[in-house]
């Protein structure tokens, strides 16, 4: 915290830091009846302080927080288990390379049988960070670093 890749302020645990709900939320509206892995999909993109997500969908939302991970660090994005004990799966593409920065995108799933009301601000996720034995030779500067908001897959 004390080389600033964690903005002041956050819900500290014992091996974790949450962050929380921005109100930027994405989701693919293809121009077929399907996605094809390796073209472009357009997306839908809302900035709203409650958006719901109802059962069986998905959503791409971000958190409100913007992070820096240093050189000789790594992160995992996981959900918390009281969010995931009502049914909201909230990543499934959770590591951050050393030299990430920006918000973190979440892919968000209601995996309960009713509407989930996402609420702006909500602790949604903790991030826990990885100490690597050496700094990155190479740290990630990739299409994703700077990303603002529910950012869509740029395959």
């Amino acid at each position: 915290m004390e080389d600033g890749f964690l903005p002041p302020g956050l819900t500290i645990g014992p091996s974790s830091v949450d962050l929380t709900l921005s109100d930027s939320f994405s989701w693919p509206k293809p121009d077929k009846d399907k996605i094809i892995l390796g073209e472009s999909v357009p997306h839908k993109q809302v900035q709203k302080d409650e958006f719901v997500l109802e059962p069986n969908h998905f959503v791409l939302a971000s958190t409100a927080e913007s992070i820096r991970v240093t050189h000789d660090m790594a992160a995992y994005v996981e959900g918390r288990s009281s969010i995931g004990r009502l049914g909201l799966q909230v990543q499934n593409a959770g590591f951050i390379d050393a030299g990430f920065h920006g918000q973190i995108t979440l892919e968000l799933e209601n995996q309960s049988g009713f509407p989930i009301v996402l609420k702006k601000g909500v602790r949604i996720c903790q991030i826990v960070f990885v100490q690597m034995s050496r700094s990155a030779e190479q740290p990630y500067n990739g299409k994703y670093c700077g990303q603002s908001g529910a950012t869509p897959s740029r395959l």
